[in-house]
Formats: C-alpha cells, sequence, structure tokens
C-alpha cells in the first residue's frame, strides 16, 4: 500500500477547508456576525504571536549555508504574516465598531421653543 504524498494530503485539507470556511461564513445569520468577526480578531492574534516567533528565528552555531538561508526565508515568512494579521485586526475592529454604531440609539434633536 502506497502512502500519499504529504503535499497532496495537504493540499487537500486546504481545498476543504476552503469550502466548509465557504459555508459556514455564509450560512451565519447577519445578528452574529459581529461576536464573528471578534473570534477571527482573536485567530489573528494567535496568527501574530506564531509569525513574531517565526521572524525571531536564529541560525545556530554550527549551522550551514542551507540552515541559515532557511531561517531567512522563515523571517520574511513570519514578517509577511506579521503584517497581513495585523490589518487583518484592525479591518476587523473597524468592522466591528461601524455594526455596533448600528444599534445604537440616535438622538432626536430638541426642536426650538422648549419642545411643548
Amino acid at each position: 500500500m502506497e502512502a500519499v504524498d504529504p503535499i497532496v494530503f495537504r493540499l487537500a485539507i486546504f481545498v476543504l477547508s476552503i469550502f466548509v470556511g465557504y459555508y459556514v461564513v455564509w450560512s451565519v445569520t447577519p445578528a452574529l456576525h459581529t461576536p464573528l468577526m471578534a473570534v477571527t480578531n482573536d485567530i489573528s492574534s494567535v496568527i501574530i504571536v506564531g509569525a513574531l516567533l517565526a521572524a525571531a528565528a536564529q541560525v545556530g552555531d554550527a549551522a550551514s549555508a542551507e540552515a541559515a538561508a532557511n531561517v531567512w526565508v522563515s523571517k520574511g515568512a513570519g514578517a509577511i504574516a506579521a503584517g497581513l494579521a495585523a490589518v487583518n485586526i484592525f479591518g476587523g475592529f473597524l468592522v466591528t465598531q461601524r455594526m455596533l454604531a448600528m444599534y445604537k440609539k440616535k438622538e432626536r434633536p430638541h426642536p426650538p421653543g422648549g419642545g411643548k
């Protein structure tokens, strides 16, 4: 029995996650979009922690040239991931703030002359 190539396995998981994510997001009622945005902001904050760890990777004392190149790839990917996750968090907070503002009651202007 042959084993499945790890790249094919990971690609299949990625494609399935796209379909699951699409159907989960589109089946959410509008009233639940704000809590959903809060959860995605939490996930992005965890991504930032991992991205910072990847960006802070260091080369060991007896590292080969290939290992040093891999560390620079890790640092670059970590920096890009941190930047994209920061944009996602900032945008999520803006969208959440705007959606919550839609539920606030608007003050009526007072009529001139005391309103009696």
